[in-house]
């Protein structure tokens, strides 16, 4: 069985010549939305993915907008709404040494340098300069933790644990 990665959601349609926007969940947009580059959308109606093309890639505001191959106007994307954009594993890049997937990232349990637990990774924001990881805190409160070299000490895939200074009032 194939594993899928989540690199975006369509959340609407952009103008009137296929265009789609996309809110991205991927390290990179650049890579992953190349023209040419395949791309799997899963709609929660259906059962079996849709292979689409990547015709044009540019970024709006906090969005990818992306134009697919045999798809040129509004009416045959509208379908797309709320779907999910993936790829496989083997679509996966070899990163650098020190660079993660979100997938890889979420569920890890941070700890203080101190010791103390404070949770598990639900998700990576992509805000800007930085990535922010939430983290649902033992008491239930979000924490943010700027990924940031000052701030994020040691990171082990393996055993799902990250080792984190916290900053002056970030706890």
């Amino acid at each position: 069985m194939a594993e899928w990665f989540n690199v975006g959601k369509i959340v609407n349609t952009h103008g009137v010549k296929g265009e789609v926007k996309v809110i991205s969940r991927t390290d990179f947009p650049e890579e992953r939305y190349e023209p040419g580059k395949t791309l799997y959308l899963f709609l929660s109606q259906q059962e079996e993915p849709i292979s689409l093309v990547v015709g044009s890639h540019r970024k709006h505001k906090n969005f990818d907008l992306l134009t697919f191959e045999n798809y040129t106007n509004i009416s045959d994307v509208e379908k797309f709404k709320d779907g999910i954009l993936k790829v496989t594993e083997d679509q996966l890049t070899d990163l650098r040494e020190g660079e993660y997937y979100f997938h890889e990232i979420v569920g890890c349990t941070v700890y203080t340098v101190s010791g103390e637990e404070l949770g598990n990774i639900k998700e990576i924001l992509t805000p800007g300069a930085n990535d922010v990881w939430v983290i649902k805190g033992s008491k239930g409160k979000e924490i943010l933790i700027p990924y940031i070299e000052d701030v994020v000490k040691e990171i082990n895939i393996e055993e799902k644990k990250i080792l984190i200074e916290p900053m002056e009032g970030l706890l």
